[in-house]
């Protein structure tokens, strides 16, 4: 009897724990600035690359040579669709 007795004092013991505030973990202020610098940087080669893919192109076309510059502008999309579905991907991936 006294061990039903304990485990249902440990049970009411652990019931009236409180919950504990959400705390920021230490640096996160300096990690969250670095992912804000690599997306803008991720941001910006994706339309430098699209605009010189473009360039390319023209002067592809224009000079009568292989076309190489639609791989560089279709690769250039799609990193860029991968880029900018990150933040759910990984969201994602971290809910399972």
């Amino acid at each position: 009897m006294s061990i039903i007795l304990t485990s249902v004092d440990s049970f009411t013991t652990l019931a009236q724990i409180g919950d504990p505030t959400p705390e920021a973990p230490p640096l996160a202020d300096k990690l969250l600035r670095f992912v804000r610098y690599f997306t803008w940087f991720a941001l910006l080669s994706g339309i430098v690359s699209i605009i010189y893919a473009g360039g390319r192109f023209a002067w592809e076309k224009w000079s009568g040579s292989g076309l190489q510059s639609p791989k560089m502008i279709a690769g250039a999309m799609l990193g860029g669709v991968v880029a900018t579905s990150a933040g759910t991907i990984m969201n994602t991936i971290l809910e399972i």
